[in-house]
């Protein structure tokens, strides 16, 4: 009997996640520098001086064990958002958080529900966990909400919905949220995954913390990687009601955030200036995304995040390929079963202007 055989049947058929590729790992491969990175939608800016300071300031405890519970950072949260402590549970990134919520919800053969498209880690974790994966079919590349409540039955505990959704940056308004919460039953988890709404406009982001005190059944899962910089420290956040919250914490491993991402990320949700320039450059830079598609004829989903997916119509392997020869890292998406696609960070202006003459060249445009 070999080891696999030994798994259980939902690792069994699984595949191992594929990230964005390393920048030291291409310079590896072909021996180029001038690398730019825009592949895994991570802040083009760095992180702020701020949580530069506070990491400085921890160094010297790094023989201590971090705050198990977190307590400046709940503090922090519960003030920016009107929050209560006690529904807050930190993750060591909001992905650790998904699974987390699979592992205190979900048996074997129970269900769990998301769309195509979505975050692949949502029918990774449903899968490891032999749980049954209910992939619904898209609609213009995102959620539909309708077929979402078409497909729930007696055996489903947890519903993901990302939103903006990544790969395909579609989004899902208020409203559309409200009434879909409305028609779920009530013991049916679901998770709002908004791990990009920093990039949405403020006048049309979903109150999904407000829709917290409606629907007793709603988890929020926010990241502190992409807006606020951090990546690299893996720092999220979950809020639910307190009942939610407590069941959360009986399965959420004790030191599951360090303690750099967490001094780090109390300073990073006091910098509401680096996360507004964030976002400013976003908006700008992804308007001249969409304006390089719509002159060469290149067809785009339009996106509420800090990236945008673009459809090539033919097999994109060939066109990533040639993009890492000439130092430049997308997101091939062909695992989401989107082959003729490729994801692109939405980087600084300089780093945009060599994409878009490195695609230019490529596409013979």
């Amino acid at each position: 009997m070999t080891f696999l055989q030994r798994a259980n049947q939902g690792v069994q058929s699984l595949s191992p996640y594929q990230a964005g590729k390393p920048i030291e790992e291409l310079e590896r491969e072909l021996g180029i520098t001038n690398i730019i990175k825009l592949a895994s939608n991570e802040n083009p800016f760095g992180f702020p001086a701020s949580a530069k300071k506070a990491i400085q300031d921890q160094l010297d405890n790094l023989t201590r064990y971090p705050d198990s519970n977190g307590f400046s950072l709940k503090q922090t949260i519960a003030k920016k958002f009107g929050l209560k402590p006690e529904q807050i549970t930190l993750g060591n990134g909001s992905n650790d958080l998904v699974e987390l919520f699979a592992h205190t919800f979900v048996s074997e053969g129970d269900e769990v529900i998301f769309s195509k498209y979505a975050f692949i880690v949502y029918p990774l974790i449903t899968k490891a966990i032999n749980a049954t994966a209910r992939e619904i079919p898209a609609k213009d590349w995102g959620h539909d909400l309708e077929a979402f409540i078409a497909a729930i039955n007696d055996k489903t505990k947890l519903i993901y919905i990302s939103n903006p959704n990544n790969p395909t940056g579609n989004f899902l308004t208020h409203a559309e949220i409200d009434n879909f919460l409305a028609k779920v039953r009530s013991d049916i988890i679901v998770v709002l995954d908004e791990a990009y709404t920093e990039f949405t406009a403020k006048e049309e982001r979903v109150d999904s913390f407000g829709l917290l005190k409606k629907y007793p059944n709603l988890v929020v899962s926010r990241s502190l990687s992409k807006a606020y910089g951090l990546a690299g420290l893996r720092i999220g956040y979950a809020v639910a009601n307190e009942e939610i919250t407590g069941l959360l914490n009986r399965v959420r491993q004790p030191f599951n955030v360090n303690s750099l991402a967490l001094a780090a990320a109390v300073a990073v949700l006091n910098d509401d200036a680096f996360v507004e320039k964030t976002a400013e450059n976003n908006r700008k830079e992804l308007k001249r995304y969409e304006a390089f598609c719509q002159k060469h004829g290149l067809k785009y989903i339009p996106s509420k995040g800090n990236f945008i997916t673009i459809d090539f119509e033919k097999a994109a392997a060939p066109i990533n390929d040639a993009l890492l020869r000439k130092g430049v890292i997308v997101r091939p998406i062909a695992g989401y079963g989107m082959p003729n696609h490729l994801r692109i960070s939405v980087g600084l202006p300089e780093e945009n202007d060599r994409l878009f003459e490195a695609l230019l060249e490529i596409l013979g445009l």
